[in-house]
């Protein structure tokens, strides 16, 4: 385990060219550029849903709001939830919604209650996402003891992943951990 001067250590994300650690079998999930939620939908054999576990203003982690370009006071409305299939909760996401992101057309961003955000998104025809940045989770860092909370007993690391998306040039950080139910799936 890392040693952080701070209670929680912060992910060190990496693009897919600068992963060095073997992947674990959810390679496939990892590395998929299309709806993580059509595609549990499409996995999941009986009932799919969205549990919304928090969702509130406040300051974003510090790598959250560097890649954001966000000030260091800055608030953002923060989105945790969690994906699950016959009640097997698959994966942990934690969605980064800046202000100005929550104008205009995109105000319905903040109400989603617990309808998938991923189904918007990729329903948009004005979303651009970049590229994927990847992370190994592990006991230690605030990501993993945030979405590890339903599980009973925790593995000792996870892996994770996330991108900015656009709306109409308004950007969005969204946060996707996978968790050991997604790998019976």
């Amino acid at each position: 385990m890392r040693r952080c001067p701070h209670t929680f250590c912060e992910p060190v994300w990496r693009y897919r060219q600068q992963l060095l650690s073997p992947l674990p079998a959810i390679r496939a999930w990892l590395f998929d550029n299309g709806s993580l939620t059509r595609r549990l939908q499409h996995a999941c054999d009986g009932e799919f849903r969205v549990e919304v576990v928090a969702q509130e203003w406040q300051r974003p982690l510090l790598n959250e709001r560097r890649r954001l370009a966000l000030p260091a006071r800055r608030l953002a409305l923060v989105r945790q939830v969690y994906l699950y299939c016959d009640d097997v909760p698959c994966v942990f996401a934690r969605t980064i919604m800046p202000r100005q992101t929550l104008s205009g057309a995109e105000r319905h961003l903040a109400v989603l209650g617990n309808r998938p955000l991923g189904a918007l998104l990729f329903a948009d025809p004005r979303m651009h996402r970049e590229p994927l940045e990847f992370t190994r989770l592990q006991s230690g860092e605030r990501l993993f003891a945030e979405a590890v909370q339903r599980l009973a007993s925790p593995p000792p690391a996870i892996w994770g992943r996330r991108s900015v998306f656009y709306l109409a040039a308004k950007p969005l950080l969204v946060n996707e951990i996978f968790l050991p139910g997604i790998e019976k799936l």
